[in-house]
């Protein structure tokens, strides 16, 4: 082997202790000469093996950085525990993330767990035989507490870095998380709606992930906060269960029972999200009541869902492609070895045909 391919080895083994700690740059060839008791032109041959294996970045009057990036090409492969590869907004998200780090030199491998804490006990175990250096993970049923946090804290053990999407689980509250701030997202809304004169405010929430019930809080503080309130017979709920069996069969039945159970004596309500709003209209529609007529009706995230329906649903929204971005980045920056935090996403609202100003 000649020197500078030994040099590269032995600097490979350097870098990948180093990104450990969050050291990125790179000793000076005239200190690396010293430490490895070579010359400067075997030095810059390792650095230019280097640069061509992506490895490091030479910065013009800054010296060599470590780019984040292993040798080895399963290392730079980062898996993605998430509910769905194809449903609603998941291939948008997923293409998001996807671009993000192939941009960097990253690969990606998803994991659909359908929202399953069994699914997704079989993925981490497969991925725990050979640990990946990070994993971003949509948390399943997320309001519950996870029988798979053992497996967790085998991966912290390796020194995977976890970065949480979309939610976290109350046991791993210290994890870096990227996600949307359900509760000011929730108290918009609900604001919008007592601005236009709505004060007896019905909400359709998804139970057993974390961001329904952040939503949920966001909606009924604001209420209180304005002099109102948002009340348990008026509160809908609604799980994981629900929703599939409404995608795959079209079982409203939940929805039917928010309707006549939960929508009397309202004039607007709150949806978890573009999809439930999108069919509890369509539930509307078939018991003559009107939207935005008889009933304004706003949600969450801007989904093609939202502007599917016959009537073009008010809605919050990010910056394009914001939260798939933001978690991409966010690992890139963590697996260079700098330090990251967690993130909330704000909400804007996009007001559309859904909603109208309360009329006596």
């Amino acid at each position: 082997m000649n020197k500078y391919e030994t040099l590269t080895k032995l600097l490979t083994e350097q870098i990948t202790d180093n990104l450990k700690k969050g050291i990125t740059a790179l000793p000076t060839e005239a200190e690396l000469c010293t430490q490895y008791q070579v010359s400067r032109q075997t030095v810059r041959a390792a650095l230019s093996c280097l640069r061509s294996q992506g490895i490091v970045v030479s910065r013009q009057g800054s010296g060599s950085y470590a780019t984040g990036l292993l040798p080895l090409p399963e290392r730079n492969i980062i898996p993605v525990l998430i509910a769905s590869s194809q449903e609603y907004i998941y291939p948008g998200l997923l293409s998001d993330i996807q671009n993000t780090l192939a941009a960097h030199g990253y690969q990606v491998q998803v994991y659909p767990t359908d929202n399953d804490i069994s699914i997704e006990r079989k993925h981490l175990l497969t991925l725990l035989q050979n640990p990946p250096r990070g994993m971003i993970v949509e948390g399943s049923k997320s309001t519950l507490p996870t029988p798979n946090l053992d497996l967790y804290e085998k991966f912290k053990k390796e020194g995977t870095f976890l970065l949480f999407l979309h939610n976290r689980y109350s046991a791993l509250a210290d994890e870096i998380c990227i996600k949307d701030d359900n509760y000011y997202g929730g108290y918009l809304l609900a604001r919008h709606l007592v601005e236009t004169g709505h004060t007896r405010i019905a909400g359709l929430f998804k139970m057993d992930d974390l961001q329904g019930p952040e939503r949920y809080l966001g909606a009924a503080s604001c209420l209180r906060d304005l002099g109102y309130e948002l009340k348990d017979r008026h509160v809908g709920w609604f799980d994981t269960t629900d929703i599939e069996s409404l995608r795959k069969r079209q079982d409203t039945r939940f929805l039917t029972r928010f309707l006549q159970e939960k929508l009397p004596g309202c004039s607007a309500v709150i949806c978890y999200n573009d999809e439930a709003a999108y069919w509890l209209i369509k539930e509307l529609s078939y018991a003559d009541i009107r939207v935005p007529q008889d009933l304004s009706l706003v949600c969450f995230d801007n989904s093609y869902l939202s502007d599917l329906s016959k009537i073009r649903i008010t809605t919050l929204t990010h910056k394009p492609h914001e939260i798939g971005q933001s978690a991409a980045e966010c690992m890139i920056q963590k697996l260079r070895g700098i330090s990251v935090v967690s993130q909330e996403i704000p909400w804007e609202i996009v007001h559309k045909e859904s909603d109208m100003p309360f009329r006596v």
